[in-house]
C-alpha cells in the first residue's frame, strides 16, 4: 500500500511543480499588472494548454490542483465570513441580496434554456454570476452535468464580465450620481468575484469599499445553501427518472442514485464560517489563511484553465458568449435597483 501511495505521489509531482511555478507567476502578474491572481492563473493555464507546453507527465498533478487544491481554497474562503457583518447589513439588505441572487440564478438558467444551451452550462453560469464567480462555479460543478469545456467556459465568462465591471461600473456610477454607499451596495450585489468587487469599489471611492465587501460576503455566505438546494433537487430528479425507467416488477432494476446533497468541501466551507464565528482565530491567523486561500484558489484556477482547449470551445459557438452578455446586464440591473431601494 505504501508503494502504491509513493507511486501516486511520484505521478503527481511533475504537475504540482508546474502548478507551483504557475502560482508564483500569477502572483507576480497580479502585483505588476493589477489583475486578480485567480484571473492570471486561469489565463496562464489556458495559454499553457493551447501552446502545447503541458505534456502528459504533468497531467495528473494539474488535474489534482483543478480538483483538490481548488476545493481546499473554497473551504478556507469560509474564514472570510463574519456573522456579525451579515447582521450589520440589516434584514432589508439581506433580503435584497437574496432577491437579486435568486432572480439571477433562475433567470440565467431560463435564458440558457431559451437559447438552447445545455442545462449544465446554464447552471454553472447562473451560479457564478449570482454568488461569487469562479469559486462558485467550481463549487457547483460536481452537481452539474457540464463537461470540462463548459466548466472552463463558465469560469471564462464570469472572469471576463466581472473584469469588465471594474472598467464600466464606476463610470456608470458617477454618471448616475450614486452615493458611495449606494455604489458599494450595487457592486457587492452585482459583481462576481470578491477581488473584482474590491477593485471596482476602490476605483469609485475608498468609502464604497466597506458596503461593497459587506454585501459581497453576504452573497458568498449563500453559496452553501444554494449548493444544498441544487443537490436536493438533482437527487429527486434522478430518483424520479430511475423510477420511470421501470420497477423491479417489470423485470428492470432501478439503479441506486448517489448524488451528494452537499459536497464534502462545502461542509468544510460551513465549518470555517462557524470557526470564524467563535473568535478563536487571531487577525494574523486570518491573514495567513487568506493568503493560503488565494494560493490554493490560484493553483486550482490554473488547473481549470489548463482544461480549456480553444478548438473544443469553438464547438460551443457564440451563444454562450451572448448568454454571458445578457446575464451581465441582468445581474447588474437587478443589483442596481436593489441598491437604490435599500440605501
Amino acid at each position: 500500500m505504501q508503494s502504491s501511495r509513493r507511486e501516486e505521489l511520484a505521478s503527481l509531482a511533475p504537475g504540482l511543480v508546474v502548478v507551483a511555478v504557475a502560482v508564483a507567476a500569477s502572483t507576480v502578474a497580479s502585483e505588476v499588472l493589477g489583475v486578480s491572481a485567480l484571473v492570471a492563473g486561469v489565463l496562464l493555464g489556458a495559454i499553457a494548454a493551447n501552446v502545447g507546453v503541458l505534456g502528459e507527465r504533468v497531467g495528473p498533478g494539474v488535474k489534482f490542483a483543478a480538483k483538490h487544491l481548488l476545493r481546499a481554497g473554497i473551504v478556507l474562503l469560509g474564514l472570510r465570513l463574519s456573522f456579525d457583518e451579515v447582521r450589520a447589513l440589516g434584514w432589508q439588505g439581506v433580503l435584497g441580496v437574496v432577491i437579486v441572487l435568486l432572480f439571477t440564478f433562475f433567470g440565467v438558467q431560463l435564458l440558457a434554456r431559451v437559447m438552447g444551451l445545455s442545462q449544465g452550462l446554464g447552471l454553472l453560469v447562473a451560479t457564478g454570476y449570482s454568488i461569487c464567480g469562479a469559486s462558485a462555479v467550481a463549487a457547483m460543478a460536481p452537481l452539474s452535468t457540464a463537461d470540462e469545456e463548459e466548466t472552463a467556459y463558465a469560469i471564462g465568462l464570469v472572469t471576463l464580465f466581472g473584469s469588465l465591471s471594474i472598467l464600466t461600473l464606476p463610470f456608470i456610477g458617477h454618471a448616475l450620481g450614486l452615493s458611495d454607499e449606494t455604489f458599494g451596495t450595487w457592486v457587492g450585489a452585482g459583481v462576481h468575484d470578491v477581488g473584482q468587487v474590491t477593485a471596482t469599489a476602490s476605483a469609485y471611492s475608498a468609502a464604497a469599499l466597506a458596503p461593497a465587501t459587506l454585501v459581497k460576503l453576504t452573497r458568498v455566505a449563500l453559496l452553501a445553501p444554494m449548493v444544498f438546494g441544487v443537490g436536493v433537487a438533482r437527487r429527486r430528479r434522478l430518483a424520479a427518472a430511475a423510477s420511470d425507467r421501470g420497477a423491479p416488477a417489470d423485470g428492470v432494476d432501478v439503479p441506486d442514485v448517489h448524488v451528494p446533497l452537499v459536497p464534502l468541501f462545502v461542509v468544510g466551507f460551513l465549518a470555517m464560517i462557524c470557526l470564524r464565528a467563535t473568535g478563536w482565530l487571531s487577525a494574523d491567523a486570518l491573514a495567513l489563511a487568506k493568503d493560503a486561500e488565494t494560493l490554493l484558489l490560484t493553483a486550482g484556477m490554473f488547473g481549470l484553465g489548463a482544461g480549456v482547449r480553444i478548438d473544443r470551445l469553438r464547438r460551443l459557438g457564440g451563444r454562450p458568449m451572448l448568454l454571458g452578455v445578457i446575464s451581465w446586464v441582468i445581474v447588474a440591473g437587478g443589483a442596481l435597483v436593489m441598491a437604490v431601494v435599500v440605501t
